[in-house]
């Protein structure tokens, strides 16, 4: 069996089911496990001082969340809101925070041959950030470890602005 990008949770998975989500013209996919919600783009609170792609806070049932614009983040152009803009709201190791995306498309299920190793090609994102490629058909997903993207050190300022 093909194993995904060594020292990432996806090494020697079976199965992994993702929900997959576009910005520009990639596409992308996140483990499902990690979703907590998927709500409409609504305005956000700003929180001064804050980097660009963290776009603010909502509250969402009592709970405030840090809203970061993956498109900003990954310097993809410039974002634009409409009624296809989604929020994924996640759940990384008890904390909530949402991600601004193009659309989401569908949930697979990838088996462990249909994923692949990242190639180290200096990407927009990161390859430490990168389970693989996960490919289905004519489809070729960028499999993102959501969980070390959101708790890297850059995005220490998302746990920033979620007690502010």
């Amino acid at each position: 069996m093909q194993q995904a990008a060594s020292g990432s949770s996806a090494t020697g998975v079976s199965r992994l089911e993702v929900v997959t989500f576009k910005l520009g013209e990639e596409e992308y996919g996140i483990d499902i496990q990690k979703v907590q919600e998927l709500r409409g783009y609504d305005a956000v609170t700003r929180i001064a001082n804050a980097p660009e792609y963290i776009k603010g806070v909502v509250n969402l049932r009592g709970i405030i969340v840090p809203i970061i614009d993956m498109r900003i983040k990954f310097k993809l152009g410039e974002p634009t809101y409409d009624q296809f803009t989604v929020v994924i709201v996640l759940n990384i190791g008890g904390r909530v925070v949402g991600m601004v995306v193009d659309s989401v498309s569908d949930v697979i299920t990838l088996t462990g041959e249909q994923i692949k190793p990242a190639p180290e090609m200096g990407s927009v994102l990161d390859a430490d950030y990168l389970i693989g490629l996960g490919t289905l058909e004519e489809r070729m997903l960028i499999l993102v470890d959501i969980d070390r993207l959101m708790s890297s050190e850059e995005m220490g300022l998302v746990e920033a602005a979620a007690t502010a």
